[in-house]
C-alpha cells in the first residue's frame, strides 16, 4: 500500500462526503411510547408543613402583564409575568458577525406576541390547572447583577382551586447558569396529584444564510448515554426520553440552551414539532401528591451560553459532551487546551494553530521518516517485482511466494509506508474537530485579509496556495503506482482545493502549514536517503 494513496483517499472521503459520516452519533435511549415515571419522594423535596387553617387566597385575575429586565455581566434577559417565562436572552460577549457593532447573539427570542404559550421556561400542569399563559406577580421590575453577586427573581400565582405556584430564578453576575426553583403549595381542601411541565421552544428552521458547516441538534444525557439528534429530523418522528435524564437542550455549532436535572427533577422529555416554525421540548417532572397544607419543589439548573469546554465543564453532569469533538475527543480536548495555552502568549489563534502544527510535525517525524524510507525501498524493488510478475504471470501462488521472498531478502515491509501514517490519522481528525467547533476561533482574527478564522477566506487565496503546495507534495512523494494511477492521484490537489474554498480559514491555515512542513520534511528525508 502506498502512503499517499491511503491518506488521500481517507481524507477525501472524510471531507468530500461529510465528516459527520465518520462520527456517527452514539445510540440514544429512545422510548417508543410515553412512559409514566414515578420516583421516590427523595428525588425532589417534599416540604411537610405544620397543620394550619386552610386560607383561600385572592385570585390574581386582574394582574397586568409586566416585563422584567435581568442584566448580568454575561447576558441580558427579559422575563415576563405571563407564564413567569423568558422572552429574550442575549449574550453580551458574542456577536452574530465579526464587526465590532454587530448584533449580539440571541439564544432566546420572543416567538410571537400573540402566542405567549411559546415563551421559553413557561410552566404548565393540567392537574393543577396551571396554563402556560397564567399571569404571575413579580417580585421586582428589574435586576442588575455583577461580579460574584447573586440575586433572585420570584413570580407568584394562585389558582381558584387553591394551588399556589412560586417560580424563583437565581442569577449570578459572572456566570451563565440560572437556577429555577418551582414551588407548588396546596392551600385548598382536597388532596391533589400531578406533575409540572417546563417548556423550551426552539426554531425548527435555520436562519437565512447559515453556513453549511453549522449544526443544529437536540442533545440529551439519558441514562448516562449522550444522544445527539439533528433538529431537521424531529418533524418526521418525535423524540422521547425517560431514563435517568441528566440534562436536555438544543445546541448549534457554538452555543447551547439546556435544562439540567437537580435531584431527579426530570422524569421525561418529549421533543416534537410545535405550532408554526418552532419545536416544542417538554421537560416533565416526576409525579407528586400534595395533601392540604403541603408543598413540593422542583428544581432545575438552566444554561444559556457558549460551548466553551471549560464553561461547560463548570456546569457539571457531563455537559461538555454537548461540544461535538467526535470519536477522538480524548485527543481533541488536550489539543484544544494546548491551542488555548499558546494563545495566552501569542494573542493570535492563527499563530497558535501554526505552532501546534509544527509541534505535531516534529512529534511524528520519526514515523514519517520510516514511512518515506519504506516507500523508497518499495520503489527500488519495482523493476524486480515487474520481472517476477512477468515470469509467474500464470501462477499466482508462486508469484506471491516470490514477492514475499523478495521482501524478506531486501528487508522491506510492504505496509511500512502506510502504517505509520495511519497512526497519525486520529490526531489529524481530532485537531480538525477542535478547530471546527472551537468557539475560541469564532470571529478570531489572524492577519491581513483573514479577519475571522471560523469563516472562509474571502478572497480564496489560502485555499489556492494550499492546492499548489499539495500538488508539489504529491510530486515529491515516492510512489510504486503505475503511471496512470499516479496521474489520477495528482488530480487530488484540484479536488481538495475546491473542497477547501469554503472551509473555515483556521482549518485551511492548518492544512497549508502542514503541507509546507511536509514539503520541507520530504526534501530533507529524500536528501538523507540519497546520501545513505
Amino acid at each position: 500500500m502506498e502512503k499517499r494513496a491511503i491518506i488521500a483517499v481517507v481524507l477525501s472521503l472524510a471531507f468530500y462526503y461529510g465528516y459527520s459520516l465518520l462520527f456517527p452519533p452514539p445510540i440514544k435511549n429512545v422510548v417508543p411510547n410515553p412512559v409514566a415515571v414515578q420516583v421516590a419522594a427523595s428525588s425532589s423535596q417534599l416540604i411537610q408543613s405544620t397543620p394550619r387553617p386552610v386560607v383561600q387566597l385572592p385570585i390574581q385575575n386582574n394582574v397586568a402583564v409586566k416585563d422584567v429586565l435581568v442584566d448580568t455581566d454575561m447576558f441580558s434577559a427579559v422575563f415576563t409575568s405571563q407564564g413567569g417565562a423568558l422572552k429574550k436572552l442575549t449574550l453580551k460577549k458574542y456577536r452574530e458577525t465579526s464587526a465590532p457593532n454587530g448584533e449580539l447573539v440571541s439564544l432566546v427570542s420572543l416567538v410571537s406576541a400573540s402566542t405567549p404559550e411559546g415563551f421559553a421556561l413557561s410552566t404548565e400542569s393540567s392537574a393543577f390547572g396551571l396554563m402556560p399563559t397564567a399571569l404571575y406577580t413579580s417580585s421586582a421590575d428589574s435586576l442588575k447583577i455583577s461580579g460574584s453577586d447573586t440575586k433572585k427573581l420570584e413570580f407568584s400565582w394562585t389558582s381558584p382551586q387553591g394551588i399556589s405556584v412560586r417560580k424563583i430564578y437565581s442569577f449570578s453576575g459572572d456566570g451563565y447558569a440560572i437556577t429555577l426553583d418551582t414551588q407548588v403549595t396546596n392551600i385548598g381542601l382536597n388532596k391533589v396529584s400531578g406533575n409540572l411541565n417546563l417548556l423550551l421552544p426552539y426554531p425548527s428552521q435555520p436562519a437565512a444564510g447559515i453556513s453549511r458547516f453549522e449544526t443544529r441538534d437536540v442533545v440529551t444525557l439519558d441514562d448516562g448515554s449522550f444522544s445527539r439528534e439533528a433538529v431537521k429530523k424531529i418533524d418526521k418522528e418525535p423524540l422521547r426520553y425517560a431514563t435517568n435524564i441528566g440534562w436536555t437542550g438544543f445546541a448549534d455549532k457554538y452555543f447551547l440552551s439546556a435544562v439540567l436535572s437537580e435531584g431527579g427533577s426530570i422524569a421525561s422529555v418529549l421533543i416534537n414539532q410545535g405550532a408554526g416554525s418552532y419545536l416544542d421540548s417538554t421537560v416533565t417532572s416526576p409525579s407528586f401528591d400534595l395533601q392540604p397544607g403541603q408543598s413540593h419543589q422542583v428544581e432545575y439548573r438552566l444554561f444559556f451560553g457558549p460551548k466553551g469546554l471549560d464553561i461547560l465543564k463548570e456546569q457539571g453532569q457531563g455537559l461538555e459532551k454537548a461540544l461535538n469533538l467526535g470519536w477522538f475527543a480524548p485527543i481533541a480536548k488536550p489539543l484544544l487546551y494546548i491551542l488555548k495555552y499558546f494563545y495566552k502568549y501569542t494573542h493570535n489563534y492563527g499563530i497558535a494553530i501554526i505552532i501546534i502544527t509544527i509541534i505535531i510535525k516534529i512529534l511524528f517525524f520519526p514515523l514519517t521518516h520510516k514511512s518515506y524510507k519504506s516507500m523508497k525501498d518499495m520503489q527500488k524493488l519495482q523493476p524486480k517485482m515487474a520481472e517476477l510478475k512477468e515470469k509467474h504471470k500464470d501462477d499466482r501462488d508462486t508469484l506471491n511466494r516470490s514477492i514475499m521472498e523478495l521482501y524478506r531478502t531486501h528487508k522491506v515491509n510492504p505496509l511500512g509506508g502506510c502504517l505509520p501514517m495511519i497512526v497519525q490519522i486520529p490526531v489529524f481528525f481530532a485537531l480538525y474537530k477542535s478547530l471546527m467547533f472551537s468557539i475560541e476561533l469564532r470571529h478570531a482574527p489572524f492577519m491581513l485579509w483573514i479577519t475571522d478564522l471560523s469563516a472562509k477566506d474571502p478572497y480564496y487565496i489560502t485555499p489556492v496556495i494550499m492546492g499548489v503546495t499539495m500538488f508539489i507534495q504529491q510530486k515529491m512523494t515516492p510512489t510504486s503506482m503505475d503511471p496512470m494511477q499516479a496521474k489520477m492521484m495528482l488530480a487530488l490537489p484540484v479536488v481538495f482545493t475546491f473542497m477547501f474554498l469554503n472551509f473555515p480559514s483556521g482549518l485551511v491555515i492548518y492544512w497549508l502549514v502542514n503541507n509546507i512542513l511536509t514539503i520541507a520534511q520530504q526534501t530533507y528525508i529524500n536528501r538523507t536517503l540519497k546520501n545513505a
